[in-house]
């Protein structure tokens, strides 16, 4: 199995700020911005790119029942997740769990761009939040 990364998603509470520092003092490039009410989810997201490297920003909509206010809660603002291009989400599904490896079965999605994501439970991965995803129908955004 062949990875590469594909994003890194950051934790912050103020979405353009935190899109100002890295389009003004890094760089970057604003390639989308939405919101997701779904369960699980209650982000708004802005994907950034800067020289080819993509930073998701990850801001709360909901300070109760967002995980990623809930995170922001336990560990502060910051990196939350590093995101893993695979192949085929689902040979690389098998392969985890003949590796003993657990997902966060709740988090199996498919977003705006088409993107199927899963995220790998921390306790496996000695706590780091670790994303698969591929792009079954297109190329990434």
């Amino acid at each position: 199995m062949k990875y590469e990364l594909d994003h890194i998603g950051v934790a912050i509470r103020h979405l353009d700020e935190s899109i100002e520092f890295y389009q003004h003092i890094l760089g970057g490039h604003l390639i989308d911005r939405y919101r997701s009410e779904a369960k699980g989810v209650e982000s708004e997201i802005a994907i950034i790119d800067i020289n080819g490297n993509r930073t998701e920003l990850l801001a709360p909509t909901n300070n109760t029942t967002s995980p990623i206010a809930r995170f922001i809660k336990q560990k502060g603002k910051g990196v939350h997740h590093i995101a893993y291009h695979v192949h085929d989400l689902d040979a690389a599904l098998e392969t985890l769990q003949q590796q003993g490896i657990r997902t966060l079965e709740k988090t199996l999605r498919t977003n705006k761009h088409g993107r199927r994501l899963i995220y790998l439970n921390p306790a496996d991965t000695g706590g780091t939040i670790i994303e698969y995803c591929d792009y079954p129908n297109e190329r990434k955004p």
